[in-house]
């Protein structure tokens, strides 16, 4: 079992003829995933890297039975492309895509909600469950399989800590990447339960950075209702006061936000806070030689 992705997701490639949509197609299908369309209008017809191109994500649905889509599509056209993968039937929407606008970000979080469409991103590396299927960007060397959930806020600091767990030889259930813009279509909290419940993660890694108050309620959640080991970092510790550090989410206002509000909740909540990235795979592999042992 996995988190939102395994062998039978089939996955709609939105903007398949670009260079990034090309690309990590390609990477996609050597990951395992089964890419069974891609779609840019006016290109229906066409190939790429062996996938049927389709003039519309309906059309793709239609004849190949997609159920995922992965959209890299430019910013001002983001919106169309999600809303049109939602009215096609499509149930998980990973959007690569960044600088989408807040407003348009706004009515595509609830559009996709009330129609039962889950998004990952934007502004986002994806989601991936090595040996199912990866729905996006996560470069595929730094996974292996195994049984060490994470859910992270950065995307490169995704890959770094994901294949410092592999190289301490311990592998990854589902790692999902949420995206850092101020609104994302799935949370910590919303994340939180899928691992909860998947009988294949034995912990949970979580990467949050400064802004915003996720890490925070993720605490919450954490110390109510989530039962297994938890080992978290959380970056900008060294942040000035007042700077937005990259993400467009990462950003502090009021005493809110901060890294060590974030470090105190969670650490309140029973989860082990890493201060460096480093750290986290050693905290890893303690805890589950912890639970051999047990």
């Amino acid at each position: 079992m996995s988190v939102l992705v395994d062998r039978g997701t089939r996955v709609v490639v939105q903007g398949i003829t670009g260079h990034q949509g090309t690309v990590h197609t390609r990477q996609m299908r050597e990951f395992g995933t089964q890419v069974v369309a891609g779609v840019t209008p006016g290109k229906g017809g066409t190939r790429v890297e062996e996938v049927p191109v389709f003039d519309s994500v309906r059309d793709a649905v239609s004849a190949t039975g997609a159920n995922a889509s992965c959209i890299f599509v430019p910013a001002p056209f983001a919106k169309d492309a999600l809303l049109e993968a939602v009215d096609a039937g499509i149930r998980l929407a990973v959007i690569v895509t960044e600088h989408i606008p807040f407003h348009d970000m706004l009515v595509m979080y609830h559009y996709a909600r009330e129609r039962g469409t889950r998004i990952i991103g934007p502004n986002c590396p994806g989601i991936a469950s090595p040996g199912g299927s990866k729905v996006g960007i996560i470069p595929n060397v730094v996974f292996r399989p195994g049984r060490v959930g994470v859910i992270s806020r950065s995307g490169t600091l995704t890959y770094e800590i994901v294949n410092g767990i592999k190289e301490h030889g311990l592998g990854q259930s589902t790692c999902i990447g949420l995206g850092g813009d101020p609104v994302v279509g799935t949370s910590f909290v919303d994340a939180l339960p899928l691992f909860e419940s998947d009988p294949d993660t034995d912990l949970l890694v979580l990467v949050g950075e400064i802004g915003g108050t996720a890490e925070e309620e993720a605490a919450e959640y954490i110390r109510r209702s989530f039962s297994k080991p938890v080992v978290a970092y959380i970056a900008g510790r060294s942040a000035p006061p007042g700077k937005r550090m990259g993400h467009a989410g990462a950003i502090i206002s009021r005493g809110k936000g901060t890294a060590d509000s974030k470090v105190a909740a969670l650490e309140g909540a029973g989860a082990r806070v890493a201060r460096f990235p480093y750290e986290v795979p050693l905290m890893v592999a303690e805890l589950a030689a912890a639970r051999v042992r047990a």
